[in-house]
Order: structure tokens, then C-alpha cells, then sequence
């Protein structure tokens, strides 16, 4: 029988298959299967022959599957894919159950206010309530400096969350 022929013979479900089969099965790269074992080493266990090599079990075989799933079929990046992996486990991502939320969906509906808006809030009405006039001219330059460091930090704080948002 030539090499080839015996390629072609399909293994049983249950069994254990080299990390050259394991790749030809899925369609990827050995080296991608080592790398993914060092990402995931939580979900990847293939025993090592005395010579070295990897035999993968079939828990082994369903976590790559699960992985390619979620890397390159949903786009996923390998940090996203081990978070998802350790909330919802292996079974929901081959059965199709995964929920993935993307940052628009994580967003909760209703405004929250800030701490910083609250107190520049206060500092507005304060200005609103007591006309410039009466207050002595060194507490309105206090309130007013108060009130542009606020206005200054509300928007560095802004863009620092749209940033980690992105």
C-alpha cells in the first residue's frame, strides 16, 4: 500500500491523531496547531510520545475546532477566543449556542452620569444661581479656573473611553 492510499483511511472519531493529521483534518498548518497549544493550554492537551511527538485526543480535536471556529470563521482575535472559550465552553461554540457581544451590544442603554459631570453640573448651577457681580472677584476666578480644569478632564476622560471602546 503506498503512502498516499494510507493517507486517505479514515481514522474512528475516538482516536488519536498526529499534530501532521490533526492538520490535514482541519485544514491548518502544524505550526499553527503548536502555537494555538501555547495559547491555549487550558483547552489543548495532546500527550507526548516518549520521542517527542503530539497525539491529539479528541477533546483536543474539538477545542481546535471550536478555536478555528471562532478565529477565522467569526473573526475572532486568539485573546477574544480564550475569553469566550473559558465563559462558555467548547460544546457551545461546536454546537452553535455561543453568544458573542460585541462592544455595541456590551453598551448599557441608559446614561450614567459621571462623577466629573455631576461636580461640573453643581459648579454650573452655582454660577447660575449667584449673578458674577456679587460673588467677590477672587472666588468667581477660583470657579471659573475650577470649572475649565473640570470641563478639561471630562474630555480627556472622554476620549480615553472612546479610545478603549475602539
Amino acid at each position: 500500500m503506498s503512502k498516499s492510499a494510507a493517507r486517505k483511511i479514515e481514522k474512528s472519531v475516538d482516536a488519536y491523531r498526529s499534530i501532521g493529521e490533526a492538520a490535514d483534518e482541519l485544514g491548518l498548518q502544524p505550526h499553527v496547531l503548536r502555537y494555538w497549544e501555547g495559547k491555549f493550554g487550558k483547552f489543548i492537551k495532546p500527550l507526548k510520545r516518549r520521542d517527542g511527538r503530539r497525539m491529539f485526543r479528541p477533546e483536543d480535536m474539538q477545542a481546535l475546532r471550536a478555536i478555528q471556529t471562532l478565529v477565522h470563521d467569526k473573526g475572532m482575535t486568539l485573546k477574544g477566543a480564550e475569553k469566550l472559550l473559558a465563559e462558555q465552553g467548547v460544546e457551545s461554540v461546536l454546537v452553535g449556542d455561543v453568544r458573542i457581544v460585541t462592544p455595541v451590544e456590551a453598551v448599557v442603554a441608559e446614561p450614567q452620569v459621571s462623577p466629573a459631570r455631576e461636580m461640573q453640573e453643581t459648579v454650573r448651577q452655582a454660577f447660575k444661581a449667584a449673578p458674577a457681580e456679587s460673588l467677590p472677584n477672587a472666588t468667581g476666578n477660583r470657579l471659573e479656573a475650577m470649572l475649565a480644569d473640570l470641563t478639561d478632564i471630562k474630555a480627556r476622560l472622554d476620549a480615553a473611553r472612546f479610545k478603549k471602546a475602539a
